[in-house]
């Protein structure tokens, strides 16, 4: 599985790079070019918080250790609380007692819930139209509901049984429910909230960079026990090698399914869009958000319940597994699409779309 995967990547990159070669006339060659373009802003998400991470597994172990354990859930799946690129896979590894509990924590889960936790609400939330946050809630409400059928997935190809999934999500799914009620009945407080967690966010990640590159540059050590910058800059390139292959190939397949999703869409009673929409969140959930006016109430609200599971599946998260555990590869695939069909599915066949 994970051979044929990287071979279709490499035919990505071939099919990229030669086109860039020839000018960009098909277009391949500028989602080529994308690829690289995506490691500054990769690096500026990603590397503070993975330098980070080892320091935070110390302090944060203190308290969530003993909290975790007395429900006999391995403390790796607070890791989870974060996206899988942004320090949830440090984090669980980190704090992980079973290693294999750490592997499905770190990517998984945090693939999925701190996915959809720590960047597809507050940036979706920011980046669409205030008239139509109420259908991106309703569908990362759906989204959240769909979201065990991905976790169960992925765990079982992770190599655990569905009680240890069930066990070991039970704190994942009690702050999903909560999440899912907080979208009800507060909507508004609830994108004010997640907007704030992302500054937050945002600025731990900054000040790791900034002491990480200090400490590279001068060798002075503010904060004991950080990982290198250069080991998290590492596994930025390498998630940056696949998405010269991803993106191409990605865009491939758009092209090659616009007809049948035309056709398709009128059957479900949405239009193109929202399934193109879905297609691109695998990539990337960020050029959907400029999608959203395009479509009709019933595709904005299935493409958001997609995205909890869906986003960025084919580029980021992909690439993280690769350069990180490979053999998580299936298990991450496998997580994300079963939740996100699940969640469309879901979404395609609930009756309440207001307008």
């Amino acid at each position: 599985m994970n051979q044929i995967l990287m071979v279709i990547m490499a035919l990505g990159v071939l099919l990229g790079g030669i086109d860039r070669l020839f000018g960009n006339k098909l277009g391949y060659g500028e989602k080529f070019e994308e690829g690289f373009r995506l490691l500054g802003s990769m690096a500026l998400s990603m590397a503070g918080m993975i330098c980070l991470a080892p320091v935070l597994a110390d302090v944060l172990g203190k308290a969530i250790v003993p909290l975790y354990q007395a429900i006999g859930v391995d403390p790796a799946m607070f890791g989870s609380t974060l996206a899988i690129d942004m320090g949830g896979y440090q984090l669980a590894k980190e704090l992980a007692v079973d290693s294999r509990i750490g592997s499905y924590s770190g990517i998984v889960v945090s693939a999925i819930f701190g996915c959809t936790l720590v960047f597809t609400i507050p940036v979706g939330m920011g980046l669409v139209h205030k008239e139509d946050r109420k259908f991106l809630a309703r569908g990362i409400m759906l989204g959240l509901a769909a979201m065990p059928v991905g976790l169960f997935a992925g765990g079982i190809l992770s190599g655990l049984s569905l009680l240890e999934c069930l066990h070991q999500n039970l704190l994942v799914f009690a702050a999903a429910l909560l999440l899912l009620l907080g979208l009800w009945k507060i909507p508004d407080r609830m994108v004010k909230g997640f907007c704030i967690l992302a500054d937050g966010i945002r600025a731990l990640v900054t000040i790791g960079l900034i002491l990480a590159a200090v400490e590279s540059l001068c060798g002075w050590e503010f904060i004991g026990g950080m990982a290198p910058i250069e080991e998290a800059m590492s596994v930025v390139s390498s998630i940056g090698v696949v998405l010269l292959g991803s993106l191409p190939a990605a865009e491939l397949l758009r092209r090659l399914l616009q007809k049948p999703f035309t056709r398709l869409g009128t059957k479900l009673g949405v239009k193109p869009q929202s399934l193109t929409g879905m297609l691109i969140g695998l990539v990337s959930a960020i050029p959907v958000f400029s999608l959203y006016q395009d479509m009709d109430s019933k595709g904005k609200v299935a493409t958001g319940a997609f995205l909890v599971s869906g986003a960025s599946l084919l580029a980021a998260h992909i690439g993280f597994a690769v350069s990180t555990e490979p053999d998580m590869i299936p298990a991450l695939m496998a997580g994300k699409l079963c939740g996100a069909f699940a969640a469309a599915l879901l979404a395609m066949c609930f009756k309440k779309q207001e307008n």
